[in-house]
């Protein structure tokens, strides 16, 4: 993998960039898949094909973990953690189910307090 601000080959799991002192994906001028250079907010690569937007979560993109796990806890029959997050249409089946009688809602407050529960753009929550 190539750092989308300088073109430095880094790791898969790298944080930062040890050339650029950036994170590997938040630049947008090279392609992280061929190293070629791309135009800014491009959305494709014109040499690979490969897609440079939102491929890998990035520390600080998901949504507040604290604030899913109240409105799971407080509301979660209703689904409004799902609205919260930008999982719409599993909002509405739960709230048209409450919960799916509230087993569906436990089930999501065990995964937030766990940590694997994500947004609908795929980024882990936050704890801030």
């Amino acid at each position: 993998m190539y750092c989308r601000n300088c073109g430095n080959e880094v790791s898969e799991k790298a944080v930062m960039c040890v050339a650029c002192g950036t994170p590997p994906k938040a630049g947008d001028k090279y392609c992280h898949n061929c190293k070629a250079e791309t135009t800014p907010n491009a959305s494709i690569c014109m040499k690979c094909g490969v897609s440079l937007k939102n491929e890998h979560s990035m520390p600080g993109e998901g949504k507040d973990w604290l604030t899913t796990l109240l409105l799971c806890f407080f509301l979660g029959v209703f689904g409004i953690h799902r609205f919260y997050t930008g999982h719409t249409v599993i909002g509405v089946v739960q709230l048209l189910t409450l919960g799916g009688c509230g087993i569906w809602a436990l089930i999501d407050f065990i995964m937030i307090i766990v940590g694997s529960f994500k947004d609908a753009n795929g980024h882990i929550l936050v704890k801030k």
